[in-house]
Formats: C-alpha cells, sequence, structure tokens
C-alpha cells in the first residue's frame, strides 16, 4: 500500500497554491514524495514560503506567476514548471474567486470576473494539462496513469446557494466540465476526477468564523470545521496509484454538509 500512495519521481502543478487549500494541497503532494510548482497570482512572499515548506521536505518547488483566467499566462504557467521540474504527472486546478452579492445587486463585472477564474481558468488548466500529458507519454515506472487531473470544486456544485448565484453556478459547471473532460480523455489513461471542499478554514471565511461558528456547525454532521489538509491529503490520495480505478468522480470532504442535515430533524 505505500508504495501505491506514493508520488515518488512525479512533478506537479498546483493553481492558487500560495494559500489556503492550494498551499495545503501542495504541501501534502510534496509528503508523498512529488515536486511541486506552486503558482501565484497575489502574493509572491507567500509563494516563496510554501515553495521554501516543500524544499524542507526535500522535494523541489518552483513559484510561478499566472493568471489561470488568461490563456497565455497558462501556457507560460506549463512551460516553467516543466524547464524546472520535468514532465507534467499532476495538475491540480485549484486557484479561486468569490464575489457575493443578491442577484438583484450582483454587478455583470462580479459574474464575469467569478465565471472567468472558477469555470474558464479550469477549461484552460484541464485542456493545457492534457496537451501536455499527451506529450509527456506514459511512464509505467512513475505511475499507472498517463496523467492525474484533479479540480478544486465545492458542495455548492450540488447545494444551491443563495446569494452566492455566481459562485455556485461556477462549481455547477466546474463538475461537468470535469465529468466530460474524464468521458473524453479516460481512454487514454488520463485519469479526472475533483475534490469537493465544504466548510475549510481559510482566510476567506474567517470573519464568518468568527461571527458565527455555532451556525456553520449546524450544518456540519461531524462537528468541526475543515482544515485545508484535509483536502490536501485526499487530493495526494486521488493522485496516486491507490486511486487508479477512480475516474470522473467527485469527492466530497465536508464532514456530512452534503446529506442535507437540517433535515434530521429531532429523530
Amino acid at each position: 500500500m505505500s508504495d501505491l500512495i506514493s508520488l515518488a519521481g512525479q512533478s506537479a502543478i498546483v493553481t492558487g497554491a500560495s494559500s489556503g487549500i492550494g498551499a495545503a494541497t501542495a504541501l501534502e503532494l510534496a509528503r508523498a514524495g512529488a515536486d511541486v510548482a506552486v503558482n501565484f497570482h497575489g502574493s509572491e512572499d507567500a509563494a516563496e514560503d510554501v515553495a521554501a515548506r516543500i524544499r524542507a521536505l526535500g522535494r523541489n518547488a518552483v513559484t510561478v506567476k499566472a493568471n489561470v483566467s488568461v490563456e497565455h499566462d497558462v501556457v507560460s504557467l506549463f512551460d516553467t514548471a516543466e524547464a524546472a521540474l520535468g514532465p507534467i504527472d499532476i495538475v491540480v486546478s485549484n486557484a479561486g474567486l468569490q464575489k457575493d452579492a443578491a442577484i438583484a445587486d450582483m454587478t455583470i463585472e462580479d459574474w464575469n470576473a467569478v465565471i472567468a477564474l472558477n469555470l474558464t481558468g479550469g477549461f484552460l488548466v484541464g485542456r493545457e494539462a492534457v496537451r501536455r500529458f499527451r506529450k509527456k507519454g506514459m511512464r509505467p515506472n512513475v505511475s499507472r496513469a498517463l496523467g492525474k487531473l484533479i479540480f478544486d470544486s465545492s458542495v455548492h456544485q450540488r447545494i444551491p446557494w443563495a446569494f452566492h448565484a455566481n459562485y455556485a453556478a461556477s462549481k455547477g459547471g466546474l463538475h461537468l466540465l470535469m465529468q466530460s473532460l474524464a468521458q473524453e480523455v479516460a481512454c487514454e489513461r488520463i485519469r479526472v476526477n475533483a475534490v469537493a471542499p465544504g466548510a475549510i478554514a481559510t482566510k476567506i471565511n474567517a470573519e464568518e468564523r468568527d461571527d458565527n461558528e455555532e451556525g456553520m456547525l449546524k450544518l456540519i454532521p461531524y462537528g468541526r470545521i475543515g482544515e485545508a489538509a484535509d483536502i490536501g491529503r485526499a487530493v495526494a490520495w486521488i493522485a496516486s496509484d491507490a486511486a487508479d480505478y477512480m475516474v470522473g468522480e467527485t469527492l466530497f470532504i465536508d464532514g456530512g454538509m452534503s446529506l442535507y442535515p437540517e433535515f434530521r430533524g429531532n429523530g
């Protein structure tokens, strides 16, 4: 089993990896043995900190600035990662954005920004990943798959989310993008899957957790808010040969949030 979950000899790209779930994912991939390209669009210092932590684990790391909603940035990201780390075996499309508003108040700019990063960015990263996997070719001594593409979705690909219509729409679209790509390329031994986090403790929801943690916990049967590493460990498993027969699936990592616990009642 230890051989199956090892990512030794493999290289990965994680988008949006300077903080939160992306940073934790990059670190967990490194702990499993992979070298990692840490993509960022905001703070270079934060990305360099993640890369330094990866190197402290004995793995290679490179930071690459790119806006994944821009086509030439995505191509440049893969070029830089391959130049530094060699052929890419694992791609995690994690970069995402929220711009919340009631539907009557939501601007077209905020709608377009979220769709561009969360959904179009997923398309651009996924398309380039498939191209690079094909170019790389099979390396059976490294992995049973030609490549592993993993999208970071959300429980809101399934659960409607009032006042977050742009975000929920982007994640719903990402779900069918993932499944459609999986259906198209599985015959080439390219595995496409997704993770769907629930409530995870990150900077994005720090204020909400401070103001309403008790209310959040009512939506989580397991009784705790998730940690970014919970998602990172799941991604590392999906990327490994231990999950080699997992294709076109979304792994919900949400403490039971997608069970709609409000319908449980009092038993």
